[in-house]
């Protein structure tokens, strides 16, 4: 509002420069952009992202299936527990590791290597994986709260990085108008400097 009330004022202005308005209208060009156009920007890139995630939020709930498996054995011994305490310093990491059975929601069996459910694991323990509809292991699919919590942030970054390009680009015009006001002073002062004083130069 002040650069607003500012450029109308300067047109009037019989001692604003050039670079003045041009400045002003540089600023008021800027705060247009923080205050209107990088919500925008940052609402429509939200927006777009949103509506991608829900759909891969969508498809990963058809294509993904929590499927109940069972604790064979704990990964790295073999069948009979033999090798359980051949390396004690690599234990802890094997706990949380596990070879467990499932059936695939097509019905074929599967067994594989998995983190354990619980802790320590015991052979016979029931617990819950995703898995395609093969049998295949997946990650946890994506919800619809966390895909707008993610549309979120990039709409906001979206915005931020609009605003922060608004104001950067205001600085490097600001920038390049005082060089050129400094450049025109010292040429008016090469000018008028020689005579500065004397009599009958006008000064």
């Amino acid at each position: 509002m002040w650069t607003a009330t500012g450029v109308w004022r300067w047109r009037h202005n019989p001692l604003c420069r050039p670079t003045d308005l041009v400045e002003a209208w540089v600023a008021f060009a800027a705060v247009v952009c923080v205050l209107l156009v990088a919500p925008a920007v940052g609402c429509a890139a939200g927006l777009r992202v949103d509506e991608r995630l829900q759909q891969a939020v969508r498809e990963q709930q058809q294509e993904r299936y929590l499927v109940p498996a069972v604790v064979v054995r704990p990964a790295g011994e073999g069948p009979e527990g033999a090798g359980a305490d051949a390396n004690p310093q690599r234990q802890s990491p094997r706990r949380t590791q596990v070879v467990a059975e499932w059936t695939a929601p097509d019905g074929s069996g599967h067994r594989g290597t998995v983190p354990a459910a619980e802790e320590p694991p015991r052979a016979g323990d029931r617990f819950r994986i995703w898995t395609d509809a093969r049998g295949r292991l997946v990650g946890r699919p994506l919800d619809a709260v966390s895909a707008g919590a993610h549309a979120a942030v990039v709409g906001l970054a979206a915005a931020v990085g609009t605003a922060l390009l608004a104001e950067t680009g205001r600085r490097l015009v600001v920038r390049r108008l005082v060089h050129r006001r400094h450049a025109l002073l010292d040429r008016a002062w090469a000018e008028t400097g020689p005579d500065w004083g004397r009599a009958g130069a006008g000064s």
